[in-house]
């Protein structure tokens, strides 16, 4: 049988009898013709089927080692909990819900020991924010796909709690907050491996570049954001070298 022009009848390939192509069932056997009544279109014809297409095949699951460098089917979950962390941070000092002054570092923490981690999560400044918290997801999530969730972890505790510490060891009456020294820790964590190839005179896929410029946008935030501190700026670079670097020739092993 055709489709679109249909013949005046079909054979049952059961008894041999000639009879009406738009049913079902032969009348004379009950031989099953076809699983369903052909659709007529407005004319009376019988309508064209369209042909149904196959499923798309499901994307294959990344295997350890398929790719060099990317660690298989891993989520950036301690990147973004920084992240949310430092956004609710800005949020309640915008919002003001509780007392600014237990969230940073104003004067020697003393025993409020809490203040060197809050502070790192406190921003009083829109563009800080944006530019630190901005440069710790990126970093934060490409270092987490690359080595795991406790690099990252290690790094903003070196970078954010560590400058942090410094700055208020340094000065007499610090006052310090956000996270620029955690920011710098994680890229600079992550640009070692291009450095290293670029040494060896070898192409490198990342963008060193725009590497480049982010960072120099985050360790220049002392000069518009009071509490972003220079001595943080050199801890995160100087931590972000010092836990990179093994990461990076353990990776090349």
């Amino acid at each position: 049988m055709s489709t679109g022009n249909p013949d005046l009848f079909v054979i049952c390939k059961s008894c041999g009898s000639e009879v009406s192509p738009y049913i079902t069932e032969c009348p004379y056997c009950g031989n099953r013709l076809r699983k369903r009544a052909p659709k007529l279109d407005r004319q009376g014809r019988i309508a064209e089927r369209r042909l149904r297409r196959p499923p798309a095949p499901a994307l294959p699951r990344l295997r350890r080692g398929e790719m060099p460098g990317i660690r298989p089917e891993s989520r950036p979950y301690a990147t973004l909990a920084l992240v949310a962390a430092g956004l609710v941070g800005a949020l309640l000092w915008r919002t003001g819900v509780v007392d600014r002054t237990q969230l940073i570092v104003i004067g020697k923490p003393g025993h409020e020991w809490w203040r060197l981690f809050t502070a790192p999560l406190t921003y009083d400044n829109t563009g800080y924010a944006f530019a630190a918290l901005g440069a710790i997801a990126i970093y934060g999530w490409l270092l987490e796909r690359r080595h795991g969730l406790i690099p990252v972890v290690a790094l903003f505790a070196v970078g954010a709690v560590g400058g942090t510490a410094a700055t208020a060891a340094a000065f007499s009456d610090p006052f310090v907050l956000g996270g620029n020294g955690a920011a710098l820790a994680l890229l600079c964590a992550w640009a070692i491996p291009d450095v290293l190839t670029l040494r060896r005179r070898e192409d490198i896929d990342g963008d060193i570049l725009g590497t480049a410029a982010i960072g120099v946008a985050v360790a220049l935030m002392p000069l518009v954001a009071p509490g972003a501190s220079w001595i943080s700026d050199a801890v995160g670079v100087v931590g972000g070298v010092a836990i990179g670097l093994p990461l990076a020739l353990t990776q090349e092993v």
